[in-house]
């Protein structure tokens, strides 16, 4: 940027300070191009501060020229005080309104402040007074861009399209380097970006120099909203309100902020009580609250999936936990917690990559064994379970697997389907022997026990071998047997197998009738 040559100075001095009133006009206006010209030798090497300093003597020499306070603007603006520029701008072209360089320089400031519209202005009057100047062509252009940015920005913060709104708010800030006002709208935008780190250090950035500023205090809040420190975002919503009553963004998110708060700690005392429900219902409107409050939703949806598993819902609770740590990947809680139910709803293999990640990240002994656990109930779930053959549960009595057992070897025992296909007498006969194998199992205490401790797997078996055929006459026939040859076949109008009296009086239950049909 060039600095100007000053004019021979004739302008009354009676501003001048009193210790250099005895000095001429002449004496002022050689004074005066000498520290002018100093300042123009600096400006040349860079050294702004110091040519900002002789042009000020300058001034204090002769206060009324107009190019002076246009090359200490042209100074200052290279030390980025942009404010200050923009005042002797302002002052040089109200002392000449034809000051074209003045309307050039003033535009530049209110341009690098992200004032487009009056930057434009000025802009305009350049090109009145020199409809060729190209210079003012060009920034007048690049005054509409940023114009047009920032309009984009204000639509895309109302649609919530934050991801344009900062790509937006760098093409001003590129233009407008020194506009506060874009920094911190581009905080806000990182901020609702989930990308707090950033948003902080531009709001920190800006606190530096400005303290008090509200809109930086505001985005540093929001700042510590979103990451869960809402104590501190308190203070800030607070001192924000204390030093702009008006500013709405602050009183929208602390309001939500203590309604979400509220609102947890309630869920949070209902769940302490055992009144399940209600908790889940608070939970649910805290949920409703503030979307972008990922690191509290995070845990409302682990709290919600906590009250889920008393209410024996393990689905939703799986789901809930699964949208926790989607908000948030290094919960463990939700991890733990999601593992669970895994194990309870029999869903092994997903409660296995919980339980790695979950040892990835903390490797206790106790992770280590509840992995451990995982991989075993995995492999002795791609056996046969026996408990679901005989249709019982783990916690089944003996009297209760004895019965289910005599209800599932009548209903697939190969005598009963000789007029079946023999497709479906092969799969009939694979049924029947896997009754058999099943009650030899866990009607016996100790291989039971085997089974459910996994040592089948390890190749120590649990004594399955037996004939499923020699199970089932002892089971029905006592000692003698029950040989099915002894069965009468169906009368006409019967409907099963009656079972007759053996040689000898001995064996079976006399009288006992089996239905298989019927059964």
């Amino acid at each position: 940027m060039e600095v100007d040559e000053v004019p021979p100075i004739i302008d009354d001095c009676d501003t001048i300070p009193a210790k250099k009133q005895a000095l001429s006009k002449e004496q002022k206006q050689t004074l005066a191009e000498e520290k002018k010209a100093q300042g123009n030798e600096y400006y040349k090497r860079k050294e702004y501060k110091l040519a900002c300093d002789l042009y000020s003597h300058a001034i204090d020499m002769c206060p009324e020229c107009a190019a002076l306070y246009g090359n200490r603007c042209a100074a200052k603006m290279m030390l980025n005080r942009y404010e200050e520029a923009l005042q002797d701008a302002r002052q040089s072209t109200k002392l000449d309104q034809t000051f074209v360089k003045g309307h050039l320089r003033e535009g530049k400031c209110h341009l690098a402040l992200g004032n487009a519209n009056a930057a434009v202005r000025s802009y305009t009057i350049v090109l009145q007074l020199d409809q060729n100047n190209q210079e003012a062509k060009k920034e007048a252009e690049v005054a509409q861009n940023s114009q047009k940015y920032e309009t984009e920005a204000d639509s895309d913060f109302d649609k919530k399209d934050y991801r344009k709104a900062l790509y937006c708010m760098d093409r001003c800030i590129n233009l407008s380097p020194a506009c506060l006002k874009y920094k911190i709208r581009r905080a806000e935008a990182l901020a609702l970006l989930k990308r707090y780190q950033e948003a902080q250090e531009q709001a920190n950035d800006i606190l530096q120099r400005e303290r008090m500023n509200a809109d930086a205090l505001y985005v540093r809040g929001l700042c510590l909203y979103y990451q869960g420190n809402v104590d501190k975002a308190f203070q800030h919503f607070q001192q924000v309100l204390k030093l702009a009553p008006d500013h709405d963004k602050a009183r929208h998110v602390y309001k939500k902020a203590k309604l979400l708060t509220t609102k947890k700690q309630e869920g949070n005392e209902k769940f302490r009580c055992g009144l399940w429900q209600s908790a889940y219902d608070l939970y649910t409107e805290a949920l409703n609250i503030d979307s972008h409050n990922i690191f509290t939703n995070s845990k409302l949806y682990c709290n919600r999936a906590n009250v889920s598993t008393k209410l024996k819902k393990l689905d939703e609770a799986i789901e809930d936990c699964t949208k926790a740590i989607a908000l948030d990947n290094n919960y463990q809680k939700a991890f733990h917690r999601r593992a669970k139910c895994y194990m309870e709803t029999e869903k092994y293999e997903e409660a296995v990559r919980d339980y790695e990640a979950i040892l990835k990240r903390d490797t206790t002994h106790e992770n280590r064994r509840l992995l451990s656990d995982a991989k075993l109930e995995l492999k002795k779930s791609k056996r046969k379970d026996y408990y679901k053959l005989l249709g019982v549960t783990k916690m089944a009595t003996s009297q209760e697997i004895k019965k289910a057992y005599r209800k599932s070897a009548l209903v697939h025992h190969p005598d009963r389907h000789c007029n079946a296909t023999e497709e479906d007498k092969k799969q009939e006969e694979i049924k029947f022997k896997e009754c058999g194998e099943a009650y030899s199992v866990l009607s016996d205490s100790h291989k039971k026990e085997c089974y459910d401790n996994g040592q089948d797997l390890d190749g120590g078996g649990c004594g399955m071998d037996i004939d499923p055929d020699t199970i089932f006459r002892s089971f029905f026939g006592g000692a003698g047997g029950f040989p099915f040859s002894d069965f009468e076949a169906p009368s006409s109008g019967g409907h099963g197998y009656h079972y007759g009296h053996p040689p000898g009086g001995h064996g079976g239950f006399p009288g006992y009738a089996f239905n298989f049909q019927n059964i």
